[in-house]
């Protein structure tokens, strides 16, 4: 049974990773059973040249959320995202934004989550599907989930 302890382990684990610490702004991550919201402040520093968010921070964001969708249902390893395909539908240059991540597909050996990234007026922006697999490397304190 899964337990509220790792889904906050999970949120630990995201929060104080290094890319989340040191590049991005996240602002938050809840997870639960099948399901992550990831919120990030917009800053000028993820513009491209036109002056809203590059898509390598939309990608981002989709990703971690249909990640931590499927990693909420596995306890034991970490997940690796095999494939994801995302759509870009507006642009954001300023407030906050979250990426909704819901688990759509679940075999033995293969889980499909979906995302969708919103702005701060609730717009959808982006939205996106992933395939994932389990791996072999142990969820642990080495790797923050404590």
């Amino acid at each position: 049974m899964i337990t509220k302890s790792h889904f906050e382990k999970l949120e630990k684990m995201y929060l104080q990773a290094n890319v989340n610490t040191m590049i991005f702004d996240t602002t938050t991550c809840k997870i639960s059973n099948g399901y992550s919201e990831i919120g990030l402040k917009i800053s000028e520093k993820y513009f491209h040249a036109l002056g809203a968010i590059h898509g390598s921070v939309y990608f981002k964001l989709l990703d971690d959320a249909s990640f931590f969708a499927v990693n909420s249902i596995v306890e034991d390893v970490f997940v690796l995202t095999t494939s994801f395909n995302i759509n870009l539908i507006r642009p954001a240059d300023q407030g906050l934004i979250k990426s909704v991540g819901k688990l759509k597909y679940k075999s033995r050996d293969l889980f499909v989550a979906e995302s969708t990234l919103y702005n701060e007026d609730g717009k959808e922006i982006a939205f996106g599907t992933g395939n994932f697999v389990k791996s072999k490397i142990l969820l642990s304190e080495d790797i923050g989930y404590k």
